[in-house]
Parts: C-alpha cells; sequence; structure tokens
C-alpha cells in the first residue's frame, strides 16, 4: 500500500492544491518500508490528484480539501482522510493503529492568504 501526504516543514500540508511537495510512504505488513518526498510542479487539485495516481498512492491523508479535490481523489480510486492537523510521519503511524484523528467533512475552510477564497471546480 502507497500512502501520500501533502507536506510541508515536516507536517501535514494544510491546503491539498497548493501543496508543492507530497511524502509518499510504501507500507507492507502494517509497517511503513520507504519513505520519499515528490515534487508537485503543477497546479491546483487536479494537478496533484494526478500526480498522487502516477505515484500509485492508495490512501490520502490531508489537511484542508475542497468539493472539488475530494471528488478527484475519490474517482481516482483513492481512499481520503481529511482535516489532518499533524506532523505526516505521526499521522501515518497513528492511521496504521486505526487512531487517525481525521474529519471527514474537511474542506476548503476558505484557504486563500490574504485574499477572499473558493475552492471551485
Amino acid at each position: 500500500m502507497k500512502i501520500a501526504v501533502p507536506y510541508e516543514d515536516g507536517k501535514v500540508f494544510q491546503h491539498f492544491g497548493k501543496a508543492k511537495e507530497v511524502k509518499i510512504y510504501t507500507v507492507e505488513g502494517g509497517k511503513v518500508v520507504a519513505a520519499h518526498l515528490a515534487v508537485n510542479d503543477g497546479e491546483g487539485h487536479e494537478a496533484m490528484a494526478e500526480l498522487l495516481k502516477k505515484l500509485g498512492a492508495d490512501v490520502v491523508i490531508c489537511g484542508n480539501i475542497g468539493e472539488c479535490a475530494q471528488k478527484a481523489v475519490r474517482e481516482a480510486g483513492m481512499e481520503l482522510y481529511g482535516g489532518v492537523i499533524a506532523r505526516a510521519d505521526d499521522s501515518v503511524n497513528a492511521f496504521l493503529t486505526n487512531n487517525l484523528a481525521y474529519d471527514p467533512e474537511a474542506g476548503c475552510s476558505g484557504l486563500g492568504g490574504d485574499e477572499p477564497h473558493t475552492c471551485g471546480c
């Protein structure tokens, strides 16, 4: 299994479509056996979802994620756990022990820096 986490400075990045890096964890027998960073050269949720699909992700653990991004991830066949605020490694370990604190209703929350923002499709 491969778990993907949008990533910044060791933490779960809080805006799915704006993450510049994603950490990919390879899991075998319930344990992480490898991890590496991949660069997201694209922009927006569609590019990120496409990258995760290309990298073979089965599970996505992320922070805030808009409705259209959720749809793109799920349509690509990946399980989604949004609304996570934690260190990336800790979130994966929590997932593997069925202790991940996530929000199934996680949305975009209007994250847009200094300007009004919506995560449209």
